[in-house]
């Protein structure tokens, strides 16, 4: 007589994979990949993911019924008649929505709950609909993953879940994201991420513009911020002029892996000010490439940072000054923050939290 294997089936809600948040197509993109390394017999399908849609090679596609054409009409229609016609042990929503009704057990991911702790930052009309829909989502959840401690005590503050319902995973680094010493460190400070006004750039910019002023050497020191604008572009723009220093600052727009990772690698500084993150993943794709590190000592980005780098008040102008300076005004100093950079960097790995993410599976198929 021979043993039954039955698969174990993992549905994702497949818009994920084309999202326009770029962090969530990372997210998923990296954890599905991850899981095939570590477990190859796991089955997974992405749910309504478009044909258009390039999925990782061991994702399968299942259609979508019909929707209506909103967010919510997806989560309240589409996915949840799909999912009645897909057989899976758990359905993971990666990205704070999920379906309304139907659906279990249902594992959810919350990156960060800024919109619900600091909604002043999300002034759009349509923001208290989409906040009561992630509410409605995470207290549908089975378990839900979060990448940081402090996550889990801002999902429990806002929403009144259980903490031991609540599972941290953190995230990694992508494989293209390492360190090369052919590349000379060039005198930028870098900043990747969202232009929004939770990251806090005018710490760094005004750091930037004082050191260009007060040091000889840093005459050509330049602010470099990558990624979506999200309103904080112009005024940054409009500070490097009024200070009489408009090339103090580079948008360097929304560069692909490989340009960004090049990026990482000419920094002599990486900065990250930001006054809220859920982890900071831009922080450890920095660290991966070896780039020195100063952070902000706010929310989770102590916990990604550790000992690699100062973790300073994001509102310390001095300290910011000083932390930059010292790093760019001695080269022994930032060789340690390099070595201490990737040695950090080598504690997170996607593969970690795949394997993280599948215990969470296990616990929940079948409740």
């Amino acid at each position: 007589m021979y043993d039954v294997v039955v698969a174990f089936r993992v549905a994702f809600d497949g818009r994920a994979f084309s999202s326009p948040a770029g962090g969530v197509r990372r997210y998923v993109t990296e954890l599905v990949t991850a899981i095939g390394r570590v477990d190859p017999a796991i089955d997974l399908v992405a749910v309504g993911a478009s044909t258009e849609t390039q999925l990782p090679a061991n994702v399968g596609r299942v259609p979508a019924a019909w929707s209506a054409p909103t967010n919510l009409g997806w989560a309240a229609t589409g996915l949840p008649i799909a999912l009645r016609r897909t057989a899976f042990d758990v359905f993971h929503a990666p990205a704070y929505t999920a379906p309304l009704w139907g659906v279990a057990p249902l594992v959810v991911t919350i990156h960060d709950v800024s919109y619900a702790r600091r909604p002043e930052w999300y002034p759009h009309a349509s923001d208290p609909t989409r906040r009561a829909f992630y509410r409605a989502s995470a207290r549908r959840a089975t378990r839900i993953i979060t990448d940081s401690r402090f996550s889990q005590t801002e999902i429990v503050a806002a929403y009144r879940i259980a903490a031991d319902r609540i599972d941290v995973v953190p995230l990694a680094a992508g494989a293209i994201f390492t360190a090369d010493s052919a590349i000379p460190r060039e005198p930028i400070v870098l900043h990747v991420g969202d232009l929004h006004p939770r990251r806090n750039l005018a710490v760094v910019l005004d750091a930037v513009i004082e050191l260009r002023r007060s040091i000889d050497t840093c005459r050509d020191l330049r602010f470099v911020v990558a990624g979506v604008d999200r309103g904080s572009l112009a005024p940054l723009e409009q500070r490097a002029h009024d200070s009489g220093a408009r090339d103090a600052l580079l948008y360097a727009g929304c560069p692909d892996d490989a340009e960004l990772c090049r990026w990482y690698r000419r920094a002599s500084v990486f900065a990250y000010p930001s006054r809220y993150e859920g982890f900071g993943l831009p922080v450890l794709e920095a660290m991966a490439c070896g780039a020195p590190v100063v952070a902000s000592s706010s929310a989770s980005v102590p916990e990604v940072v550790g000992d690699a780098g100062p973790c300073l008040d994001p509102d310390d102008g001095r300290g910011w000054r000083e932390a930059i300076a010292g790093l760019l005004s001695n080269p022994e100093r930032a060789r340690d923050a390099s070595a201490r950079s990737l040695a950090r960097a080598a504690l997170f790995s996607w593969d970690r939290t795949a394997r993280e993410t599948l215990a969470v599976y296990r616990r929940v198929r079948g409740s």
